[in-house]
């Protein structure tokens, strides 16, 4: 960063899934949705690894506002492309409604090597995975590297915030995001490790001599530079059909990388947590959400996960203020905390109506919507248990 308030530029890659209109249950229309979707977004549509998903990715812009509007068109862009192949377009984590098996490989060369080399990963019970993908740059791969370092021990919290996934194939398996769980019979899912460049480029030598994977974009650690763009991705979130959860997750991850470049460049390490400290976390974000127990970065104690909301804004507030994200920050966390996670929502809707096809159309209804950022945060009324978080006004 060349001054003071220069902020990085960041953009989002979200993982959807299409469903049927009449069944509910995911469609093989990958090819339809995304070659009607490239007439507005051009290769910003993409396919995924299975042909019942889709992928749209925003431009890299500089403001929340900027991203907020991405969003909402590669949104309405991809959903209108649905419409048009007879599907919906579905944002979360995994399959709600069983799925026909064995799921249908979008036929790549490298798709067929790729599900060769998983096995059973390939075609396993919520094996459609979709996640939201967040991109910081510019960045070279030193100081990328050096920002994941620190952000490990905080990427609990932050998946906690986007949990999106209770519901996998007719079941709801207990936890907030069911798609954590699938995600790790893939090689190398997890914490990434603290690595300098060369460090990186042995390790990542090393695991494609030996076959753990077949090429650079098999790393699937949790944080890692990109092999194509100047950045650092983060791929700890489930998909989220609220369009406002990407946001909040995109401006919280680069209020913590502008905090982390900082302490980097002034010669700060960055902590030492062992990774399956790191992975236990992970896995208690994964389950609870918002509403479980996460690992407090700087003591390594237990605590509320919304305890550990407030010590994140008042980490990250500076950083928020200077590249003017704080108040949207402030109101899409009070959101979350107060509304719940879609992983929530999810079951609230499930609990009312004892239907997971009511599900499916909730979840595609606010896939299609625009989300609320641009909305006013209401007033706090006096005895309402609110405590001030900063300047912010959050529930515990």
């Amino acid at each position: 960063m060349s001054g003071r308030h220069e902020a990085l530029r960041f953009g989002v890659e979200e993982e959807f899934l299409l469903v049927d209109r009449t069944t509910r249950i995911t469609a093989p229309c990958a090819d339809l949705v995304v070659a009607h979707a490239a007439r507005t977004l051009g290769a910003r549509a993409q396919h995924e690894f299975l042909a019942t998903q889709v992928e749209a990715c925003t431009r890299p812009v500089t403001t929340a506002a900027g991203l907020h509007a991405e969003l909402a068109a590669a949104r309405r862009a991809m959903a209108e492309a649905a419409e048009n192949a007879g599907c919906l377009l579905v944002a979360t984590g995994t399959a709600v409604l069983p799925s026909h098996h064995p799921l249908p490989l979008t036929p790549t060369d490298r798709y067929r090597r790729v599900a060769a080399h998983v096995g059973p990963a390939a075609d396993q019970v919520g094996g459609e995975i979709c996640g939201c993908h967040v991109h910081l740059g510019d960045l070279g791969r030193a100081d990328a590297l050096a920002i994941s370092a620190h952000l490990r021990p905080w990427l609990p919290l932050l998946q906690a915030l986007c949990v999106n996934s209770p519901f996998c194939e007719g079941r709801d398996r207990g936890a907030a995001s069911s798609r954590a769980g699938r995600h790790l019979a893939w090689p190398t899912c997890g914490p990434a490790p603290v690595l300098d460049p060369e460090e990186y480029e042995r390790t990542v030598r090393r695991l494609i001599t030996h076959r753990v994977i077949l090429d650079r974009k098999m790393l699937y650690w949790y944080a890692r530079p990109s092999e194509h763009l100047p950045t650092l991705e983060v791929r700890i979130a489930d998909t989220n059909a609220d369009a406002d959860a990407p946001l909040l997750l995109a401006v919280l991850l680069r209020g913590l990388a502008r905090t982390f470049l900082a302490a980097h460049r002034n010669g700060v390490p960055p902590p030492r947590t062992a990774a399956a400290a790191l992975r236990e976390a992970h896995r208690q974000a994964a389950r609870g959400g918002l509403a479980g127990v996460g690992t407090d970065p700087s003591t390594g104690r237990r605590v509320p996960m919304s305890r550990l909301v407030a010590r994140l804004l008042d980490l990250t507030g500076p950083a928020l203020a200077e590249v003017g994200d704080l108040e949207t920050a402030r109101l899409l966390l009070h959101r979350r905390l107060t509304c719940g996670t879609d992983a929530d929502r999810q079951r609230a809707v499930f609990n009312r109506r004892r239907s997971l096809t009511d599900v499916v159309d909730d979840l595609a209804h606010l896939t299609a919507a625009p989300g609320i950022a641009a909305a006013p945060v209401p007033a706090p009324t006096s005895g309402s248990g609110f405590q001030r978080l900063g300047s912010a006004t959050v529930p515990f």
